[in-house]
């Protein structure tokens, strides 16, 4: 499809599909305002609360909409506020408390074993944005930004609530801070509102706002808060210093390290926070999950970063900003072309340091969100050495570097969106490689919500000191969104110089990709499921220049939950033969895959027992040829108690007779036949002394063969197909036994709101090598031999709200 048209009918599309509100009946909570706020204990015993109205009758939400509550099980909740906070009490009847399962966890860990109560906060009332605030029956807090699609729970704000329990029930009381909110400057405040409450070991959730689960997205549902008006916040100005600690040991060596900084929150207006963090350390990041890569894509990892985490959801728009790429390794590195004769040059490092980063975020009183972000990387050096001499110069492969990105997001109609989103990379230096994406992005939906028109269009630019280059990359998707059966189509394309991977990733270009897909799905229990879900699709994928077919794959996923919460799901798909265009990392090379065929099948037990299991297991054959992969996962959780629960994950996997790029000359590419095995384990256990403190486990081990032993290489030839031949490995021996250890063990201390003490023990142990035979015990006696890094650090991080320093100094 021609370039110009696809993004006239993407443009004529967006400007053209027809949007209104969704009519819905709503509940409203009248919110008072009060002089003495009350004490945050969860006892519900406040003067306050006595003359307050309650507001109840709660739905049925899941596992569906039909049933009634039972009196015995009616939830009543009251909202008070200042110009501080705003305040809420929750009434969690149940006339059988001493069931009520009470799972100890940490922050945001609130889909456990346990009741849980949630309110959602929308303060401009536009039906797709909300602040979400939990807390379980066990007093574990969680917090959460919301939109239609996704939950956020890297988010965190500083709150306070707690629970209490008694022969009636339990209850919960929160003070929700405005530092900790970003609504309109407007005299009299238009929010909506819901809440939720979670009954774990009934199998049941009850919403305050009725929500009909066959249409639309429960952000749509939310009652109307009234009353709230005249407020004046305090300064929303708050500190997060921090001190890190670090003694590593590694090889005999010991080097200590020790660092300060401090993140800032300053609310520019009641509707936008700038975010800054000022000398960042990471160094207790989680550790990413590295495995063997013999494909032609870069591995890549999920963020850890809070930072990176927290607030990001205006920067998501249009999937052009992997935050990873901020700090990561530098863009260049030296090449045999950049060393004189006798040079050396050591190795290039694995990242570069992060200076500073901010981000401005928000939204004006007519639903505009403007998001924007900086972030300074530092000059980053590598040590050129003269072998003769030992004269030793210095090179830059990544100069100071400015990363930005400009977002603005108009919301509509209370389920629809256009976004515009810009980002860009400026180094330094008219030798080094700058970048910038533009986006236009949309989420449009009717009146009745029953369709969505959703889509973007991507332009980019590279600026290399030679040559500038373009790119264009485009998506869209037409869905029916209402009702048991559903259905969409849609279509992907994007150019051969389509390139985002300066601030963001894409792992292909080049490609023109139809889809269409029918599904059948239930909203109330029937027979002996509470759910279920079947849904057949199929693919039809082209390169864009040339155009050429590379394959067309059916299939179809299935997903059953029973009454008693037994879950399992079977997935197929039957793939034609395919012509894989980038494993041969020539330009205009492809490889011949012949047809195949394969599923993945699962079974998932009732958590809610103290034994509970996921098993999973899977195959692929390839026809008329020896290709095959078998996979099977099993991962075994026992909880001990409410404080102590442990989980165990295996996964085998084991590919013979497989074949793929090993090396090429500029002309020739070469393949060869190998078998890859892997086996990965890890431990994930906690001991919970209350919602506060922690103990924590976390291991990995992974483990990974390529094993060229049948001697069988092949030249590709241009057709795709491939001839065999004799290829020497004795100077580049693509044999490979990859080894892997992470092991984690901390105590988290969260000894005041917004504050934490974190002292984190962790040891990492790596071996690569050609000895492709070694099994897995053979290969971790190996592993053992090498080297292992151990490093302790304590972090201490203290929040400190501005509005506290002035009470405190006024003694």
């Amino acid at each position: 499809m021609n370039i110009k048209l696809h993004l006239k009918t993407s443009i004529l599309f967006s400007l053209v599909f027809t949007i209104y509100s969704f009519a819905q009946e709503k509940k409203n909570i009248n919110a008072k305002r009060i002089d003495t706020p009350p004490k945050i204990d969860g006892i519900l015993d406040d003067t306050v609360w006595q003359s307050v109205e309650s507001s109840g009758d709660f739905n049925m939400w899941q596992p569906g909409n039909e049933g009634e509550i039972s009196k015995e099980l009616q939830t009543e909740v009251k909202m008070v506020y200042d110009d501080k906070a705003i305040y809420f009490a929750a009434y969690l009847h149940d006339n059988e408390p001493d069931k009520v399962l009470r799972q100890f966890s940490q922050r945001d860990n609130i889909f456990v074993q346990a009741d849980f109560f949630s309110i959602a906060i929308n303060t401009y009332n536009d039906g797709i944005n909300e602040t979400r605030f939990f807390i379980t029956s066990a007093g574990t807090i969680g917090d959460a930004r919301a939109d239609q699609f996704n939950e956020d729970f890297s988010y965190n704000v500083v709150f306070n609530a707690r629970v209490s329990f008694d022969e009636k029930g339990w209850y919960a009381e929160f003070k929700i801070p405005y530092n900790a909110l970003r609504f309109p400057e407007v005299d009299v405040q238009d929010w909506s509102i819901n809440f939720y409450r979670r009954l774990q070991h009934r199998n049941q959730t009850h919403s305050w706002n009725f929500i009909d689960n066959k249409v639309g997205q429960r952000t749509q549902y939310n009652g109307l808060v009234k009353g709230v008006q005249h407020i004046d916040p305090p300064v929303r100005l708050t500190f997060f210093p921090f001190v890190q600690g670090l003694v590593s040991n590694f090889d005999g060596k010991t080097e200590t390290d020790f660092s300060a900084g401090m993140d800032v929150k300053y609310g520019l207006s009641d509707s936008f926070t700038l975010d800054a963090t000022l000398i960042p350390d990471f160094g207790q990041a989680a550790f990413d999950e590295v495995r063997l890569n013999l494909g032609p894509f870069e591995q890549t990892f999920g963020e850890n970063r809070q930072f990176f985490t927290e607030g990001t959801e205006l920067f998501n728009k249009g999937d052009i900003f992997f935050s990873r790429r901020v700090g990561s390794g530098p863009s260049t590195s030296i090449s045999e072309d950049d060393l004189n004769t006798n040079e050396i040059a050591a190795d290039n490092p694995s990242k570069v340091n992060l200076l500073n980063a901010l981000k401005i975020s928000g939204r004006t009183k007519g639903n505009l969100g403007i998001g924007v972000f900086n972030a300074i990387t530092e000059r980053t050096e590598v040590n050129i050495t003269d072998t003769i001499t030992g004269d030793i110069r210095k090179a830059v492969v990544e100069p100071l570097a400015n990363y930005n990105i400009l977002v603005l997001d108009q919301q509509f109609n209370k389920n629809s969106s256009i976004s515009l989103i810009n980002t860009s990379v400026i180094r330094k230096g008219s030798e080094f490689r700058d970048s910038n994406v533009s986006g236009l992005v949309w989420n449009l939906a009717n009146k009745a919500n029953s369709y969505r028109l959703t889509g973007r269009t991507i332009v980019s630019q590279i600026n290399l000191p030679e040559e500038n280059i373009g790119g264009f990359a485009s998506e869209l998707d037409f869905d029916r969104i209402k009702g048991k059966i559903r259905y969409g189509f849609g279509h992907d394309l994007a150019d051969k110089t389509y390139d985002i991977n300066d601030l963001g990733v894409n792992f292909r270009n080049n490609f023109n990709n139809f889809r269409v897909n029918a599904s059948y799905q239930i909203f109330e229990p029937t027979g002996k499921f509470n759910r279920f879900r079947i849904n057949v699709f199929a693919r039809h994928e082209r390169l864009f220049d040339p155009s050429i077919q590379t394959r067309n794959l059916v299939g179809f996923d299935s997903f059953f939950v029973t009454r008693e919460r037994f879950a399992f799901g079977v997935r197929g798909s039957l793939n034609s033969k395919t012509q894989d265009y980038f494993e041969p990392r020539l330009e205009g090379r492809f490889v011949t895959f012949n047809s195949s065929a394969g599923g993945r099948a699962f079974v998932s037990s009732d958590f809610r027992k103290k034994f509970a299991y996921d098993i999973s297991i899977g195959t692929r054959q390839w026809f008329n040829d020896g290709q095959k992969i078998y996979r099977v996962e099993v991962s075994p959780r026992y909880r001990f108690s409410d404080n102590l629960l442990l989980i165990w994950r295996s996964e085998y996997f084991n590919r013979p007779n497989n074949f793929g790029y090993i090396d090429d000359d500029g002309t020739d590419v070469f393949l060869g036949q190998r078998d890859i095995v892997s086996l990965e384990n890890s431990l994930s256990a906690s001991y919970n002394f209350d919602s506060y403190k922690a103990i924590n486990l976390r291991f990995r081990n992974f483990w990974s063969t390529a094993d060229y032993a049948d001697n069988i290489f092949y030249r590709l030839n241009t057709d795709g197909t491939r001839s065999q031949i004799d290829y020497d490995i004795s100077e580049d021996n693509p044999n490979t036994n990859f080894n892997i250890w992470n092991l984690d063990l901390s105590f988290n201390w969260r000894f005041a709101p917004g504050s934490e003490a974190t002292l984190l023990y962790r040891n990492q142990i790596f071996n690569d090598d050609e000895q492709s035979t070694l099994n897995y015990t053979e290969s971790l006696d190996n592993l053992f031999n090498q080297s292992i890094r151990h490093t302790l650090s304590l972090r201490i991080v203290y929040f400190l709200d501005v509005n506290n320093l002035k009470r405190s100094s006024k003694g």
